[in-house]
């Protein structure tokens, strides 16, 4: 349940081991906790299974006022909620899919997570060979940890039971709400062209404009409106960000290298998330645009 890549910051992280092998022991145990600061639950984008057909379930995940989660990866704190699926036998599910992130701070530490109320998503595919007119229960184990003046890891078992039929209609109430997370989702663009160099402690992230479609940053405090998401822990979400915007629209961004990286090596490649409010392409309203520039290591 816990990523054996999650980077631990200077000062931070022995607690924060401690914390996650703590955190890793409680849903081993599966134990039960109360819904701290949030409510979750189980729910499903078809009012019906179609045998062979795969469709949209979710985790709803509301947050009470001052209270947050976290993304598929948090930055230097935080723990992602995550799914443990117990499917009947030929049943699959796919990845939990997380939208774009949100900067939150746990405490005065930023972080990357949800403040706002979330659908995480999954793509789930039943056999083909289920009768019409049963019932299925599909039932999981949530995760995760929720964080407002306190912290508070939770474990909960999840069910939620749909009739098989040879059609299914949409539910229009949780309907919107995945189309609502679909439009928020990440994505890559030639319309940008990124370099990443590494030397010390410093990471910097050139962006060029490579055609007309790139939406450039109409002042320097325009750029500073930036916020760059690791998906790796290889630099610090704590840190400053230092943006310079170029008078060709081109965009440096200098950042801190984290000081502990618990992969097997070296990244070869700066994989994160650059969030605009107002996006990175013309004539598109997707605002987090996905980077994995190949890193250049200067002595």
């Amino acid at each position: 349940m816990i990523n054996a890549e999650y980077q631990l910051p200077n000062g931070w992280g022995h607690r924060r081991l401690l914390f996650l092998l703590l955190f890793s022991l409680i849903v081993i145990c599966q134990s039960s906790f109360g819904q701290t600061g949030l409510k979750i639950q189980l729910v499903s984008e078809q009012s019906a299974i179609v045998p062979g057909r795969p469709f949209t379930m979710g985790l709803w995940i509301q947050h009470d006022r001052g209270w947050h989660t976290y993304w598929r990866f948090p930055g230097i704190v935080g723990v992602p909620t995550q799914m443990k699926w117990n499917l009947p036998k030929g049943w699959q599910a796919g990845p939990l899919v997380y939208p774009e992130p949100e900067r939150t701070r746990m405490f005065e530490i930023k972080a990357q997570g949800f403040d706002r109320d979330v659908m995480l998503r999954t793509e789930v595919t039943p056999p083909a060979d289920l009768r019409l007119g049963e019932s299925v229960t599909l039932s999981g184990k949530a995760s995760w940890m929720c964080c407002g003046n306190s912290c508070h890891p939770g474990v909960v078992d999840l069910s939620l039971t749909l009739p098989v039929a040879s059609a299914a209609t949409l539910n229009e109430k949780w309907h919107v709400l995945f189309e609502a997370e679909r439009s928020r989702a990440e994505n890559t663009s030639d319309a940008w062209k990124a370099e990443a160099a590494e030397k010390g402690s410093e990471i910097t992230l050139t962006l060029r404009p490579a055609d007309q479609r790139a939406t450039l940053r109409r002042s320097q405090r325009d750029a500073d409106r930036i916020i760059v998401f690791t998906e790796d822990g290889w630099f610090d979400s704590d840190k400053p960000q230092t943006i310079t915007l170029h008078s060709d629209g081109t965009l440096s961004i200098r950042l801190v290298k984290a000081d502990t990286y618990l992969g097997s090596k070296p990244p070869a490649a700066l994989r994160c998330i650059l969030r605009h409010e107002d996006g990175w392409v013309k004539g598109e309203n997707w605002r987090c645009l996905r980077l994995a520039p190949f890193m250049v290591r200067l002595k």
